[in-house]
């Protein structure tokens, strides 16, 4: 079994990789025009890696927002520079496997972030789900979907009912949509919400990247 990146590991190598980014020609200026107090910054970054890596809960942002804040500035070149960096400094701070693990996680989390920056379908291509959850009923429904919860930034969600009929409820602003087999409901990025299920219906979720519904 690999070893387990550390919390003594995060804090040294967060510091000098972003040492290393903001003396970089590419994407050193962005970072360095966004980012105004550095230590608090690098706290957070390392909040973030802790949560990734460790599962340990500290990181309360959301890095989509963040990027998505930089938007008009951001290409994507800059990820691969950003992830070839990471390569290096974690290569020469870590032993093999931890550099290796923190690489892999680096890169599903910029191909996740690049996707949501950067994709967009053909204009006229129909929308295609990226995810679709297994259907349910008003049995196997989960508590998750029951409770309050919300989607990403940058995710979308259609709610789709198959059988009877399901209460989708938002909380800001309240309302609430009633869900059919002839009318699928949108989920918006980042909006508070539960479902509600009133008799027999079967129901799936599916997760675009962008607004399903014309």
């Amino acid at each position: 079994m690999p070893a387990q990146v550390t919390e003594a590991d995060l804090e040294a190598l967060v510091p000098a990789f972003y040492a290393r980014v903001r003396q970089d020609d590419l994407i050193g200026p962005v970072f360095n025009t966004a980012i105004h107090d550095w230590d608090h910054h690098l706290v957070q970054l390392v909040a973030f890696w802790s949560s990734v890596m460790r599962s340990t809960g500290r990181y309360k942002g959301s890095p989509m927002v963040a990027h998505l804040r930089h938007k008009a500035v951001i290409t994507p070149e800059m990820f691969d520079r950003w992830l070839n960096l990471w390569g290096e400094v974690t290569a020469e701070l870590l032993p093999a496997d931890k550099a290796a693990a923190m690489q892999a996680k680096a890169a599903t989390i910029g191909e996740s972030l690049k996707l949501a920056l950067f994709f967009r379908l053909p204009k006229g291509a129909p929308t295609q789900p990226y995810k679709v959850t297994a259907e349910w009923d008003e049995v196997t429904l989960p508590a998750a979907i029951r409770g309050r919860h919300n989607t990403k930034a940058g995710v979308w969600g259609l709610l789709r009912v198959l059988e009877g009929r399901a209460a989708l409820v938002f909380e800001d602003p309240a309302r609430t949509v009633e869900v059919t087999p002839d009318r699928p409901a949108e989920i918006p990025p980042e909006q508070w919400h539960h479902v509600e299920l009133g008799g027999r219906a079967r129901m799936k979720v599916e997760f675009y990247r962008e607004k399903p519904l014309s």
